[in-house]
């Protein structure tokens, strides 16, 4: 890897843009709604045939779907950092997963909604801080946090306790060997009751739900680590109790997702408010759970800590009533980095420098300013890994020291067929991507391929 500036010379050598005017007359309300784990083929809108989402599909049928969304990374914690940030993982400053938080240096979408008169509220799995760290989100600008800190403490659906801001609140019904309380169910009632409370003023919500991600503990302990207080429409399936589960998990969240489009409606913001819908990367295979007893991937290939499509290629959905054309189906390829100046773009005010490039555009049907590149990075225990995809050509290099693949993305979505024997001049052009996109970190170093 040759050697590239430093993060803190590379965000030096950014400049500010000057600052947008409103492009609306009012500041829409936002609501990001983030699945952990699910798959591009997890949602009937997508194609699923088994699992019912009749909210999430109500979603796709009143906004717009995307076809080419990409998640930050291919697991939560530098995915979530990407969203947050607006920076690539090239650039971001939390790059894999483990208890490395942001510092003050970076700037999140909360923090710059609320400078823009937004309350900020997030609720479900945080992912970017521990306690007694610079990362929880109450020091990243939101107003109110209900969930979990930890991705690790996020396995667990029937937790001893949850954060509520920066208290540490105990679950009494879930002490011993009681399990009364499902977190997710928690989750969803605090994020309600505080859009509630908020609606008469912009807001943004950040409501990362947990669902379907395994619990992999107790899939390791009983081979089942999809839990969910009852299996609903799937009980008499002739399918494994994992997979009941899992199906569970997603029909309990769509169902969560239409009491949102409900409160919207009943507080008379419905027409004034921007839904997004993704997930954070491609399915899972944890918890005794198969991702293909689903057809998770929708016949991409690859899952969760994969570069190949299927890892980071993720469901993106976009509902905003009289702005969104309904029924709309989009292939403009955008990125979770993109959300930082969207989200600025939407509130009248100048975003940070970031990686991103806002796809309000898109949303209301007007030219859209395109990438050069998405680039991806991540240093796993079993060696580093970066991809980029440059209009129709995706690069992946499973390992520093091995040769970079080539994929045609818009005749091989599934990625099937390297090409680059065919095309040396995309292999060269990728490697330039793979050296521009980077720039070291002392945190997560892509060299000796650790995170």
């Amino acid at each position: 890897m040759p050697d590239s500036l430093s993060r803190r010379a590379f965000l030096a050598t950014l400049a500010a843009p000057a600052l947008l005017p409103a492009q609306q007359p009012k500041k829409p309300n936002i609501v990001f709604i983030l699945a952990d784990d699910l798959g591009y083929g997890d949602l009937g809108c997508f194609g699923q045939q088994r699992i019912q989402t009749p909210n999430i599909d109500r979603l796709a049928a009143e906004g717009m779907r995307f076809t080419s969304t990409y998640a930050g990374s291919t697991v939560c914690a530098p995915s979530r950092c990407c969203l947050m940030t607006g920076f690539h993982t090239g650039h971001a400053l939390v790059r894999g997963n483990g208890n490395r938080p942001p510092l003050d240096e970076d700037v999140t979408v909360a923090e710059m909604l609320k400078k823009a008169g937004y309350a900020t509220g997030a609720f479900g799995k945080w992912a970017l801080g521990e306690a007694q760290t610079p990362g929880i989100p109450n020091d990243q600008g939101f107003d109110e946090f209900f969930g979990y800190y930890s991705q690790t403490h996020a396995h667990t659906y029937y937790p001893t306790h949850l954060w509520r801001n920066k208290t540490y609140e105990l679950l009494r019904e879930n002490r011993g060997a009681r399990h009364n309380a499902y977190s997710h169910d928690l989750i969803a009632e605090a994020a309600l009751d505080w859009m509630g409370q908020v609606a008469g003023r912009p807001f943004f919500c950040y409501l990362a739900f947990t669902t379907p991600h395994a619990d992999n503990e107790l899939g390791a302990d009983t081979g089942n680590g999809q839990p969910v207080p009852d299996f609903g429409p799937y009980a008499q399936e002739p399918w494994p109790d994992v997979e009941k589960g899992f199906a569970a998990m997603i029909t309990r969240m769509d169902r969560d997702v239409g009491r949102v489009l409900d409160l919207l409606k009943e507080k008379g913001v419905d027409q004034d408010t921007l839904i997004l819908f993704s997930s954070d990367n491609g399915p899972h295979k944890e918890g005794g759970h198969s991702p293909a007893f689903f057809e998770s991937q929708g016949g991409l290939r690859g899952i969760k800590r994969d570069f190949y499509e299927g890892g980071i290629r993720v469901p993106a959905i976009a509902r905003w009533p009289g702005k969104v054309k309904a029924g709309a189906v989009s292939e403009q390829p955008w990125a979770f980095w993109d959300f930082m100046p969207t989200a600025c773009e939407l509130a009248g005010v100048t975003p940070p420098p970031t990686d991103g490039i806002s796809f309000l555009p898109t949303l209301l049907g007007k030219k859209q300013p395109q990438h050069d590149y998405f680039y991806w990075e991540i240093a796993m225990p079993s060696g580093a890994m970066q991809a980029a995809r440059v209009g129709k050509w995706k690069g992946v290099r499973k390992a520093l020291d091995q040769p970079v693949e080539v994929y045609d993305l818009s005749q091989d979505l599934a990625e099937r067929h390297d090409v680059a024997q065919q095309h040396p001049e995309v292999v060269e052009q990728v490697k330039r991507v793979f050296q521009q996109a980077h720039v070291d970190s002392d945190r997560f170093p892509l060299a000796n391929g650790r995170g």
